[in-house]
């Protein structure tokens, strides 16, 4: 997996040398200036903290008292998810959990795809936010984004019945599996509303600041950059991921931007697909800064 990878990546980079020339690639960071680019950087990396902080909130008893040794954790499972080709870096996460602080497979797994599913939900409702203004029927587009919006506290609350109606369905040697898998969801109301929160806090900061290095990169208007942002982000958290995003994030990127209004002029397309494999060296390098840090301050003492 790590060979394929690999050849990816280097028949990628070949293919951008060849079409467009890797410097006239890195010449629109030339434009932007460096302090932008190292404030972009920095907001991206300050949102590994906040996952991980969420995962942090959700085994309190487990991660008590060992924040640095968490983010290592997260930091390892973000790199592999990213350079993993179809989300199969995803399985590093309950393996770690479990390597590091003791949870169980069952629950880590599950545990993970509550955050999944919260994380695919934030990024459909601000979709839903640029599909809501362009409708030309606003009260019901308000009512159905309303009504989506709300569909993970109708998940939370019905969590127990579904729960209760899976262990008398399913046989006694699955009865540990369920109640692993009850175990992996928020304990209470007050944590869902964190780890939603959380969610939400997280990809807000990521969706402006991509967008933001969009719009610098000159792609317009303002919503094509926001959707640009948008799809970058929906083409990482879908099934569907090549490894290290090659061409599926860029691809993303253009086709969100284009939904959202970017001009399908010559020139225009040209720059944003430019800009696009430019936002996504932005993630690439500042999962690795992340990573860098996370290897850095969570070395386990002897």
């Amino acid at each position: 997996m790590t060979l394929l990878t690999l050849a990816v990546v280097v028949a990628y980079a070949a293919f951008i040398e060849w079409f467009w020339g890797w410097d006239s690639i890195l010449a629109q960071w030339g434009k932007v200036g460096a302090l932008p680019i190292l404030l972009a950087l920095a907001l991206l990396t300050g949102t590994y903290f906040l996952r991980t902080w969420r995962i942090y909130d959700y085994f309190p008893k487990e991660t008590s008292g060992r924040f640095t040794a968490l983010f290592r954790v997260t930091q390892v499972h973000n790199l592999l998810n990213i350079m993993m080709p179809f989300r199969t870096g995803e399985t590093s996460f309950p393996v770690l959990m479990r390597s590091e602080f003791g949870i169980p497979l069952a629950r880590g797994t599950s545990a993970l795809f509550v955050m999944r599913l919260l994380d695919l939900h934030a990024l459909l409702a601000a979709a839903g936010v640029g599909l809501a203004l362009a409708s030309s029927y606003h009260v019901l587009a308000w009512i159905v984004w309303a009504a989506f919006l709300l569909l993970p506290v109708a998940g939370f609350i019905s969590r127990r019945p579904l729960i209760r109606l899976a262990a008398r369905i399913l046989p006694k040697k699955a009865q540990g599996l369920v109640h692993e898998l009850e175990r992996g969801l928020p304990v209470n109301a007050r944590a869902f509303a964190r780890a939603w929160l959380t969610t939400v806090v997280n990809w807000l900061v990521k969706v402006v600041v991509l967008a933001w290095a969009l719009r610098l990169m000159n792609v317009t208007p303002l919503s094509a950059s926001f959707g640009g942002a948008l799809g970058g982000e929906l083409s990482s958290v879908l099934p569907v991921h090549a490894p290290g995003g090659v061409g599926t994030y860029p691809a993303g990127i253009t086709a969100g931007a284009m939904a959202f209004g970017a001009s399908s002029a010559k020139e225009a397309i040209e720059n944003l697909a430019q800009a696009s494999i430019n936002a996504h060296l932005l993630i690439i390098v500042s999962a690795l800064t992340g990573t860098a840090i996370g290897l850095l301050v969570g070395r386990k003492r002897s």
